[in-house]
């Protein structure tokens, strides 16, 4: 599957990938459950963004910044497991930061990239916006870190990991539920940012696919 010579490959490939990203989203509350756990979800973790680079793109730079990335995010979260420290969970933002980097560059260039509108392209179009929503998950977490109490949930708990990817995903969307609020300078501004991100992603890219079924035809 790393070559992708075929256009079945291609959407298998995406549609691979697309699956192992909403069984990861699904699967975070292992990274907490102790055991071997941990580090089952971290090697998953560690392993699809990087088989995916390889799949779907052939630019060498970006294979060998992900599958560093990979490498990275998948030493510093066995670190947080299992000696979990401020600095340990430091680690596994930073590294999922730039591990999500990574991808939203191969994914963007594979879906907007191409001239024709494909099944794979609708696939990876999919992935890039579930890789954004967990990118920004990163992306607050570190914003909590660094200025605690950024984040209040309206149930007064602390706000773990899967709350923010929680989150981040309906800020991405626009939903804002309100049980938990931003109230910090850099906590609102980011969220601002990304509701406006998630709004101008779908409407740049239903602008494109039309353009380009209008163009084929």
């Amino acid at each position: 599957m790393l070559s992708l010579p075929t256009a079945r490959n291609k959407v298998a490939a995406n549609a691979w990938f697309l699956a192992a990203i909403l069984i990861h989203n699904l699967t975070y509350p292992l990274s907490a459950a102790g055991g071997p756990w941990p580090a089952l979800f971290y090697g998953f973790y560690a392993a699809i963004f990087v088989a995916a680079t390889w799949a779907l793109t052939d630019f060498k730079p970006l294979r060998f910044f992900v599958g560093c990335a990979g490498l990275a995010v998948f030493s510093a979260g066995i670190l947080n497991s299992y000696a979990p420290s401020s600095g340990a969970a430091l680690a596994v933002y930073l590294t999922s930061i730039a591990y999500h980097l990574g991808m939203i560059a191969v994914l963007a260039r594979y879906t907007f990239g191409t001239r024709t509108v494909m099944t794979d392209v609708l696939l990876s179009a999919t992935s890039l916006y579930l890789v954004i929503g967990s990118g920004f998950a990163a992306v607050l977490a570190l914003i909590e870190w660094c200025a605690p109490g950024s984040f209040i949930a309206s149930s007064g708990t602390e706000i773990d990991w899967q709350q923010m990817v929680y989150f981040s995903y309906v800020t991405l969307t626009t939903l804002g539920y309100g049980d938990i609020t931003p109230v910090g300078f850099y906590a609102q501004s980011f969220v601002t940012f990304e509701a406006i991100g998630g709004t101008l992603y779908t409407v740049i890219l239903l602008s494109r696919l039309v353009g380009m079924h209008a163009s084929r035809g």
